[in-house]
């Protein structure tokens, strides 16, 4: 069952991962869309995620198998990102990949849940099985960049076929029914309401600021790392950035080591300032002799994602009472993948327009040290603020191994 479960993770992630860090290039080297234009189709993830609560609450949680909900939304987010792929004007390629995005972002937190029904001890045995997802990503990338097809629509179309791939794959899954098909259907069911008074408290309210405003300049990385790369003439980047996934997995068999030694908030600091570290890394680097500053910027993702995100889910596991652990943790994905990503995405846009240039051949390239230490400005002062606003009440309370918990 738990390889079943592994090579489900494998596909599900390897889909979002062979289009989505290249999109940008395609974007903006072949179709020559701007920045805001470029930053509003890497947003359309961000929408997805902010709404994929309704799906998931309303469809698999009450109406049908888990199974058949992701074998339509595979299915028909196949024939989306076929249909992304043939256009060239930003209207239809942002319809398009907005709908394959609400159709795809729910199936994230689909798997999440068929696997947590299907084991015995999640806490234990979850990890294991979604650290294939980061496999699937890296084996994309890698993929993608071999095939020097970055710049083309080619990773659309090989994303539609690991989307075919999944859904087939997807009955051979164990049956998933829905366990509330007999409850009264409310909407406080399927958003996270009533985790809304948690942010009362100073921490968790500070956490959750954070957390959104982090998210902001998160998205720089995401929506133009791929073309800055290329633009800069870095040779594979697809395959180069899958470093940032390997060290991923890495940080995450080490969070133990560091919760014991720095505590939740320090963590949570270092992973932000990891941010700032990263992005003054691509300000200054460069091809040649500076091209180590791009591989540690790369490198670095493993402490940005996990010491911020992976943390951070653990803070709310262990501050919100048990009854709104699920409802919180829906709540920060909403501020962080969903609100805080969208903001980025059009902020960034914005950034990347500001700072282009057209030469003398009428090529567009930009000022990317500008744009980097733009970003990175911004993640030191999310850094300053919750360094300064945050309290860790279990270690004001004297109790240091609670952190660990």
């Amino acid at each position: 069952m738990k390889w079943r479960l592994r090579v489900m993770m494998l596909f599900e992630f390897a889909i979002w991962g062979a289009w989505y860090v290249t999109v940008g290039t395609w974007l903006g080297q072949t179709l020559h869309f701007s920045g805001k234009e470029i930053g509003a189709i890497a947003g359309t993830t961000a929408i997805g995620a902010m709404i994929s609560p309704l799906f998931v609450g309303l469809l698999a949680d009450r109406l049908f198998d888990t199974r058949r909900v992701l074998v339509i939304l595979h299915i028909v987010g196949a024939v989306l990102l076929v249909v992304a792929a043939q256009q060239t004007s930003f209207g239809v390629l942002y319809a398009a990949l907005l709908a394959y995005s609400l159709c795809y972002m729910p199936t994230l937190a689909l798997t999440t849940s068929l696997a947590m029904r299907h084991i015995n001890d999640p806490q234990e045995e979850f990890g294991a099985i979604r650290v294939f997802g980061t496999i699937g990503w890296i084996i994309m990338g890698l993929v993608v960049g071999a095939w020097g097809v970055e710049a083309t629509a080619s990773p659309l179309h090989l994303a539609a076929g690991l989307s075919l791939a999944m859904a087939g794959y997807c009955f051979t899954l164990p049956p998933t029914p829905p366990l509330a098909r007999d409850q009264r259907f409310s909407i406080r069911t399927v958003l996270p309401l009533e985790s809304l008074h948690l942010l009362r408290d100073r921490s968790m309210a500070v956490f959750a600021l954070a957390s959104f405003l982090i998210c902001i300049p998160l998205q720089f990385y995401y929506a133009f790392t791929n073309l800055f790369l290329n633009e800069i003439g870095v040779v594979n980047a697809a395959g180069k950035m899958t470093g940032g996934q390997m060290s991923e997995i890495l940080c995450m068999l080490l969070i133990p080591w560091f919760f014991r030694r720095l505590g939740v908030k320090y963590m949570l600091a270092v992973g932000m300032l990891a941010w700032v570290v990263r992005y003054a890394m691509f300000a200054f680097g460069g091809t040649g002799e500076l091209m180590w500053m791009l591989w540690l910027g790369i490198i670095l993702h493993g402490i940005c994602f996990d010491f911020f995100f992976v943390v951070g889910q653990i803070y709310i596991d262990r501050e919100a009472p048990t009854a709104l652990r699920a409802a919180t943790q829906g709540l920060i994905t909403f501020l962080t993948y969903g609100l805080g990503m969208f903001v980025g995405s059009w902020l960034s846009g914005v950034a990347v327009d500001t700072y282009a240039r057209t030469n003398a051949q009428g090529v567009v390239t930009h000022d990317w040290h500008g744009i980097w230490m733009l970003a990175g400005g911004c993640a030191a002062v999310v850094l300053v603020l919750f360094v300064l606003l945050f309290k860790d009440r279990k270690v004001k309370a004297g109790n240091p191994a609670a952190v660990a918990t």
